[in-house]
């Protein structure tokens, strides 16, 4: 069926959820009006801290927990006019280790395919055990496999019905560096392939700066800053240098354009500039022009996480 759906894989407006109160609680709105359209065919990242929103963000998509108000197209179909197509476009790999003990992976796929009415002949239990790295325990039970095991077979269960989708709700949480490669590996492949649409929930910040093209980030269950992952680098562009002088430093002096001075009350002098505006060397010509002694220096460089840390702190 042909299905013409511009350019966004999922498209979110208005997005609300509120959870009623438990015990004479107020109730808790975890999604406050979200608006959000996702590319098709990006790695997409949502960023936040713990408790921000995301997990109900992905459990709607995802059709487990039923929205408050708003709207939810998931490629093309709108959540509540077309809940079956909505549901086949996505697939959800869950943090939680939510595995029947007594499947083996091969049976454990074809059963979860089977819920999705993916007919026989069309299930491709094979090539995802081998994509996942299952395929010599294909037919183990469950129980005897080890955790890093059990997390890529739940990865496995999210691809049976080859969504269009892919969602990761924090992939690597606890598992292990080998773990992590595969799972980015996988990613990769499965996006540069396939053309799948990846989003990938995470507090990781080297995780969303490593996999990610854009990244939307969630606090107090609002959208507080959206952007490519270069740019949000961008705005890490900025650069301070410090500088203890030996001696006395002069209460002014010449400066290239663009670089504020701060003069602390240990004398230390800090520089803050951008990259693409000038360089460090410079700002040293400069203090060495004003007859300034260099004592020490050191640079600040930020990364993810500061952009992540003054954006969610509510400055």
């Amino acid at each position: 069926m042909s299905h013409d759906i511009g350019r966004n894989a999922i498209e979110i407006e208005a997005l609300r959820k509120t959870y009623a109160g438990r015990a004479g609680q107020p109730p808790k709105e975890a999604l406050k009006g979200v608006d959000l359209c996702i590319p098709q065919g990006s790695i997409f990242g949502l960023l936040g801290p713990n408790g921000a929103g995301k997990s109900t963000m992905i459990n709607i998509l995802a059709g487990l927990v039923i929205k408050t108000s708003g709207r939810v197209k998931i490629w093309g179909f709108d959540q509540d006019v077309n809940p079956r197509q909505s549901r086949a476009a996505i697939g959800v790999m869950p943090q939680e280790l939510n595995l029947d003990p007594f499947f083996t992976p091969r049976g454990a796929l074809e059963v979860q395919a089977g819920l999705y009415g993916v007919p026989k002949r069309d299930r491709r239990t094979d090539e995802i055990l081998e994509l996942i790295g299952l395929s010599d325990k294909a037919d183990a039970y469950a129980r005897t496999l080890s955790g890093g095991m059990r997390r890529r077979l739940l990865l496995g269960k999210a691809l049976v019905h080859n969504p269009q989708i892919l969602v990761l709700d924090e992939p690597t949480a606890g598992v292990d560096i080998e773990l992590r490669q595969m799972l980015w590996t996988n990613v990769r492949k499965l996006n540069e392939e396939r053309g799948m649409t990846i989003i990938l929930t995470t507090h990781y910040l080297e995780e969303a700066q490593e996999m990610c093209d854009e990244i939307a980030i969630i606090n107090h269950g609002a959208l507080i800053k959206r952007d490519t992952t270069k740019n949000l680098l961008g705005l890490m562009d900025a650069k301070t240098l410090v500088i203890e002088p030996e001696g006395g430093a002069p209460e002014v002096f010449d400066l290239p354009d663009g670089v504020k001075m701060e003069r602390r009350r240990d004398g230390a002098l800090v520089f803050d500039y951008s990259r693409g505006q000038c360089s460090a060397n410079a700002i040293f010509d400069a203090v060495k022009a004003a007859g300034i002694i260099i004592g020490d220096v050191r640079t600040m460089e930020p990364d993810l996480e500061d952009v992540f840390v003054e954006l969610t702190s509510g400055k």
